[in-house]
């Protein structure tokens, strides 16, 4: 996926997320209601 992605034109739409919304993040993959991958933004922790 890694060699095939960059020479097809592919990649991911992805949401940022701070650390106090993982909980949400966590509802609307239950919910489905997602159209991207989450990622955490680690500097929000703590």
């Amino acid at each position: 996926m890694l060699d095939f992605c960059p020479e097809h034109d592919l990649g991911a739409e992805i949401e940022v997320i701070s650390a106090d919304r993982i909980n949400e993040a966590y509802e609307r993959v239950l919910a489905s209601n997602l159209h991207y991958w989450f990622l955490i933004d680690t500097s929000t922790l703590g």
